[in-house]
C-alpha cells in the first residue's frame, strides 16, 4: 500500500479520501478549513497537517478536489504549496474540475521539479463520491497514468486515460455540455406534461425506459416534481464549470449555443436564491415563469 497525501476535503473529496483507508492506503490530509480535517481524522484515522506542503512530504501521491483554477494553484505552488514538498518520481493527481489550460501550466511546472501530473476530475456527484462509484477521465503521460490508476480505483467504478495533459478536462467538458442539455429538456418535457395536466409519475413510467430515459430522468424526476433540489451538484459549481466550457469553445472554435442559453437559465435560478440548489432546479425557474 501507499503512502498518499489529500488536498481538500469538501462533499467530494472527504469521501473520496476515507475509501482510500480504506483500501489500506496511509493517508494524510489538508483542508483550508482545519476543522473539517480534525472531524475526518477522527472518522477515518490517518494523520492531517497544516499545510499542502506538510500533507505532500514523503507522499508517493498526492490527491486533490479543491474548488476552482486559483484554488489549484493554491495548493501546489508557493513556499506552502504541495510542489514544495513532493520528492521527484511522485504523482500528483487533480480532480478538481478545472480549465484546460491551469492543468498544462501546473503539469509543466511539475515535470520541471520531476514530478509527475495527472489530470483525473470526476463525475458521480456526492452520491458517486461516498459510494465509491465515480467515474474518472484523466489526462497525462501514461505511466504516471498507470500508476495512478490503482489509487483511484479506490473510490472509481471507471477510470480511463482519454490522452495526454488537459484531455481529462476537456472530457469533463463534454461531461457538463451533455448534462446541462438533458436537464433543461427534461424541465421542459416534465413542465409541459404538468401544465397539460398529465401527472408527470405516470409519464415517466411510460418513457423513461425508452428512447428518451436517461440517468437524470431515473434519478432526478421525483425530486422535481416534489419541488426539492437538495440532491448534487449545486448550481453555483455549475455555472462555474459551464463558463470553463464556454471559454474553451472560444479558443478551439466550437459552437455551444444550448450550453450558452442553459447556463443563462442557471443564472436566473441563482437570481432565485438557488445557487446550492442541485442542477435539476431548471425545473423550478419553469414552474416560476408559469406563475
Amino acid at each position: 500500500m501507499a503512502k498518499l497525501a489529500f488536498l481538500g476535503l469538501g462533499v467530494m473529496g472527504y469521501p473520496m479520501a476515507g475509501h482510500l483507508v480504506k483500501a489500506g492506503h496511509e493517508v494524510c490530509v489538508y483542508n483550508r478549513t482545519a476543522a473539517k480535517a480534525e472531524k475526518w481524522v477522527a472518522e477515518h484515522g490517518g494523520t492531517m497537517a497544516a499545510t499542502p506542503r506538510e500533507a505532500a512530504q514523503g507522499a508517493e501521491f498526492v490527491l486533490s478536489c479543491v474548488g476552482n483554477d486559483d484554488d489549484l494553484r493554491g495548493v501546489c505552488l508557493g513556499d506552502d504549496g504541495a510542489f514544495a514538498g513532493m520528492s521527484a518520481g511522485s504523482v500528483f493527481v487533480d480532480h478538481t474540475t478545472v480549465s484546460a489550460s491551469v492543468t498544462r501550466e501546473l503539469y509543466a511546472v511539475a515535470k520541471d521539479a520531476e514530478i509527475s501530473f495527472v489530470d483525473a476530475p470526476v463525475s458521480g456527484g456526492q452520491a458517486g463520491a461516498e459510494n465509491g462509484q465515480l467515474v474518472v477521465m484523466c489526462g497525462g503521460d501514461e505511466d504516471a497514468y498507470n500508476r495512478a490508476a490503482p489509487m483511484i480505483d479506490a473510490f472509481a467504478k471507471l477510470c480511463k486515460r482519454l490522452g495526454e495533459t488537459g484531455a481529462g478536462q476537456i472530457c469533463k467538458s463534454v461531461n457538463q455540455i451533455c448534462i446541462a442539455g438533458l436537464m433543461q429538456g427534461l424541465s421542459e418535457g416534465l413542465h409541459f406534461a404538468e401544465k397539460a395536466g398529465l401527472d408527470g409519475r405516470e409519464v415517466v413510467e411510460v418513457i423513461a425506459g425508452g428512447a428518451a430515459g436517461s440517468w437524470q430522468m431515473q434519478n432526478r424526476f421525483e425530486t422535481m416534481l416534489d419541488g426539492h433540489f437538495e440532491h448534487g451538484f449545486a448550481t453555483d459549481w455549475m455555472r462555474k464549470d459551464l463558463a470553463i466550457c464556454l471559454q474553451t469553445a472560444e479558443e478551439n472554435g466550437a459552437s455551444l449555443p444550448v450550453t450558452a442559453l442553459v447556463d443563462q437559465f442557471y443564472k436566473d435560478v441563482q437570481n432565485m436564491g438557488g445557487g446550492r440548489w442541485d442542477t435539476s432546479s431548471l425545473f423550478a425557474r419553469l414552474r416560476k415563469l408559469a406563475d
